[in-house]
């Protein structure tokens, strides 16, 4: 998932333009491809498209002039197309274009202006048809045409931000996964690939960016000027981008390669991280995939604003992110916003790789683009920065896509694809975080070096090309010696969650035998017939230090494990799968609780947690281990058991002698560790100690124990005359805890301060504070607010979430009130996730209706998965409300009685 003459050409462009269609190429010097990846391309057969077959893009001559202050555009392109069969007409796609002309010229100079033009809004396609029917052959299609600028992070759109010397609007482009239609007639599915010519008409004053760097430049009078970009590779439409604006540019040469970072005027130099870290991710990339960055440049863009459903867009040699995910602004950022940035970047430059020189073939295999990069950004994260000890942030990631995987709403990872909603849709938990797990899995399995191999390989032989999931298995069975593609289709091509249940351990002549049973997992399927799996696990004995590998199939295994301590499956936790301990195993393990790996430790909780809150053991289970993690565990691991109680906390909500009661038990458990990490940071402290920090205050403060809140309120004041009450990694979470507990006086201050703001990163924190409020009175005044014109059009929906977080009544009731000027705010292709997800944190039964009655007047049958998923999470939250709380009740009493 972080711009006068008009733009017709003229007609000694476009003759030279044709001539240069035969040689096209794609980079500067130094950089060049062979000439075959550019001299014609054919839509894979079997490949699933929404076109009628038969004509194939090869090349885009796109000129654009953006008129900023009108909020229009007008374009001319000229599209070099392959007739495969003889045809009286060429279908493409197109959303909100206008039409003026469309002409085609074939070899020796014949051409045809077009008879007529049809418009399909439904299908998002335009037909053009000719009196004369086209021959087999190459042609030259020119349209004339114009659109709209957007106010939304897709198509062609704007932000406007303040500055300290007035309004200032900048221009940008959203394409993925299917909008590049609404700046371009094309053929805008991923398999469809061609090369692409970009000029634009701008203001002489500002700085227009693309793929690739700019060719040539010529001054038009008026204060105009006409850019000229290189033609880039051969790449998929959704890739497309273009920026304009008063931008910043810092560069640096890494591998051959000039690195930039583009920023808003006045924010340059918190682009430092980004631009040093990126030439050091660059020289990783080039040599684990083996095959060097292909293009002269590569531009991370930081843009004010921000999106309901993406934070940064991977645009081949020109990644768009916004500030949140780029900048570091030392008055407010955390080491948290430095290490997300880093996992941004990380993520973004790896898609440069898998996604943009090797492509799916259909949004049925995205994971192949997401599941990678988000693979790769932990994978690099661990090697080049391993003080962040980032390796024990994969259970987390893993976690997250379990939770929607053990659900009955959940989906394949590569999953059918029909529309253009449903590949919206497509980019969540299972894509990318499942498919992270998944490939982790595999890859420990196989050997890191030989999963290297594999991928090398596959690079090699797909650059510039376009895959299924199996062209990846291929390569990783050949280099592996063994079919491993039989257990990534079991993972990838089936739903679930498989579950591994360990047999009493048997200890005989220094070695554990124990059987595995393999069942699946659900949360809302108690009586599922399991599917089956072969699973690789990997297991350990506590103290041994060896390890046993064994591959469950058939639903069974024998696994024999050196040593006779308590027995550890899924030791590393490499494996996607839980893991259910018969009743002396989960106790033995809890005795021994202290003494395994952190990673084991985060396996351990998640494991427990998520079976007792599913019923298949005693949620108590959990509390035990809870008791059992020491003070001088990881900081992460600490940070999950705060994480997980307040997560336990907030199930009681609406029900406040049960919630005060687990509350002061978890305080009393979260109390020593706040004492022992302290409000201050400590010279040479380890950077998880300062994410724990945050994280401690917040939690604390959200269960509402009075000393975190008196020193949040104390610090907030002082700050007037002492702005070192609240430092820069406190900051935001001291704000937040205030904001929460806020009363009116305190609520118009805070949005007092955002009025004033002239930082866009600060003054969206602010807005976001004023949604924060525990008040409803607050909340519903934050929900009216966020529909005026004041907190600026992207702050407006992410306001109407924040409230979600603690009124998500409120706030679905608010928007579904103001249907429509909620909908203005949301980019239409989106608005089949964002209502279901205000409504996600709901445990009123009476929300089921509410959300299935807006699914059903509002969305179309293929564009629901998001509705459903979270009717199914409310579903399981009621469950556990009223079957598993009661069961922690009791064992809260035991501890107090």
């Amino acid at each position: 998932m972080h711009r006068t003459p008009t733009p017709r050409f003229r007609r000694s462009q476009l003759a030279a333009a044709v001539l240069a269609l035969a040689a096209v190429t794609a980079f500067s010097a130094g950089h060049a491809a062979p000439a075959a990846k550019y001299a014609s391309a054919s839509h894979s057969p079997g490949t699933t498209t929404q076109l009628p077959r038969g004509v194939t893009p090869l090349h885009y001559i796109l000129s654009i002039t953006p008129d900023a202050a009108a909020s229009t555009f007008k374009g001319a392109a000229a599209i070099k197309v392959a007739v495969d069969t003889p045809t009286a007409s060429i279908t493409f796609n197109t959303l909100n274009l206008a039409f003026a002309a469309a002409a085609i010229e074939g070899a020796g100079g014949s051409k045809q202006v077009t008879r007529k033009i049809d418009i399909d809004a439904d299908k998002q396609t335009a037909t053009v048809h000719f009196a004369e029917p086209l021959a087999k052959g190459e042609y030259l299609l020119r349209i004339d045409y114009t659109g709209k600028i957007g106010t939304q992070a897709t198509g062609l759109f704007s932000l406007d931000y303040d500055t300290p010397q007035g309004r200032q609007r900048a221009l940008y482009t959203q394409f993925e996964n299917s909008d590049a239609r609404s700046m371009l007639p094309s053929w805008d599915e991923p398999d469809y690939k061609a090369t692409f010519a970009l000029d634009v008409v701008v203001p002489s004053s500002q700085m227009a960016v693309g793929n690739m760097p700019i060719a040539s430049s010529e001054e038009l009078g008026n204060g105009m000027k006409h850019v000229y970009f290189a033609t880039t590779p051969r790449m998929s439409t959704y890739l497309l981008f273009f920026g304009l604006g008063d931008f910043e540019r810092a560069t640096k040469m890494a591998d051959g390669t000039e690195l930039g970072v583009i920023t808003k005027k006045g924010a340059l130099a918190q682009s430092r991280f980004a631009l040093d870290e990126s030439a050091a991710l660059l020289r990783e990339y080039n040599d684990y995939f083996g095959v060097r960055y292909p293009l002269p440049k590569l531009d991370n863009i930081a843009a004010p604003g921000r999106s309901q459903f993406f934070g940064a867009m991977e645009n081949w040699g020109a990644v768009f992110t916004f500030e949140y995910g780029l900048l570091l602004d030392p008055a407010i950022s955390t080491q948290s916003d430095k290490e997300n940035i880093y996992t941004t970047l990380s993520h973004e430059m790896a898609h440069q790789w898998f996604g943009d020189l090797v492509t799916m073939r259909w949004w049925d295999d995205l994971w192949l683009n997401e599941g990678f990069a988000s693979w790769m950004e932990s994978r690099t994260t661990e090697r080049l920065h391993p003080e962040w000890n980032t390796t024990l942030s994969k259970v987390g990631g893993r976690e997250s896509a379990m939770s929607q995987d053990a659900l009955r709403t959940t989906h394949p990872v590569v999953q059918r694809i029909a529309t253009v909603e449903q590949a919206s849709q497509a980019f969540d938990g299972i894509t990318y975080q499942k498919g992270k797990a998944v490939i982790s899995m595999l890859e420990a399995y196989v050997g890191a070096d030989t999963w290297r191999t594999a991928v090398r390989s596959y690079m090699r032989k797909h650059a510039y090309g376009n895959t299924v999931s199996d062209d990846l298995w291929r390569e990783v069975d050949a280099a592996a010696g063994k079919p491993v593609s039989a257990i990534a289709h079991d993972f990838t091509l089936q739903p679930g969650v498989p579950m591994i249940t360990v047999g009493d351990a048997v200890c005989r002549k220094g070695n554990t035998r124990v059987t595995l049973t393999q069942t699946e997992f659900s949360k809302d399927q108690p009586d599922k017939k399991p599917l089956s799996w072969k699973v690789p696990v990997i297991a350990s004995t506590v103290g041994n230090g060896k390890l046993a590998r064994v591959l469950v199939k058939n639903g069974k295994a024998t696994l024999n494990v050196p040593g006779c301590g308590a027995l550890l499956v899924n030791a590393g936790q490499s494996g996607y799968y839980r893991t259910l301990y018969a009743p002396a195993g989960t106790h033995a393990l809890a005795g021994s609780f202290a003494r395994l790996a952190p990673i084991d430790q985060l396996g351990l909780l998640a494991d427990s947690q998520s079976l007792g809150m599913a019923g298949l053991q005693d949620p108590a289970a959990f509390l035990e281990l809870v008791k059992a993690t020491p003070l001088s565990a990881d900081p992460q691991v600490l940070g999950r058991v705060a994480g997980s109680l307040n997560g336990l906390y907030e199930q009681y909500a609406g029900d406040t002698a049960r919630q005060q009661a687990f509350a002061r038990f978890a305080m009393a458990r979260l109390a020593p560790m706040m004492a022992q990490t302290g409000w201050e940071a400590h010279a040479g402290e380890a950077s998880s100690v300062a994410t724990l920090r945050g994280r401690l205050i917040a939690i604390l403060g959200d269960m509402g124990e009075p000393g975190v809140i008196a020193e949040a309120r104390r610090r907030y004041a002082a700050s007037e005359q002492d702005p070192s009450a609240m430092p820069a990694p406190l900051r935001r979470t001291i704000l937040g805890v205030v904001a929460q507990h806020a009363d009116a006086a305190t609520w118009e201050q805070l949005h007092a301060r955002a009025q004033q703001e002239k930082t866009p990163l600060v003054k969206n924190q602010l807005y976001d504070l004023l949604a924060s409020t525990d008040d409803a009175a607050l909340a519903q005044r934050a929900l009216a607010l966020a529909l005026t014109d004041e907190p600026g059009v992207t702050n407006s929906p992410a306001m109407i979430s924040r409230v979600s977080r603690r009124h998500p009544e409120l706030a679905f009731d608010f928007a579904l009130a103001h249907l429509e000027q909620v909908n203005a705010r949301i980019d239409a292709s989106s608005r089949s996730r964002y209502f279901p997800r205000l409504a996600a944190g709901s445990a009123q039964p009476e929300m089921i209706a509410k959300l299935e009655a807006y699914a059903q007047a509002n969305l179309p049958a293929s564009a629901r998965g998001d509705a459903d998923s979270s009717v199914a999470g409310i579903k399981y939250r009621i469950k556990v409300r009223t079957e598993r709380l009661p069961a922690v009740d009791a064992w809260l009493a035991k501890q107090t009685g």
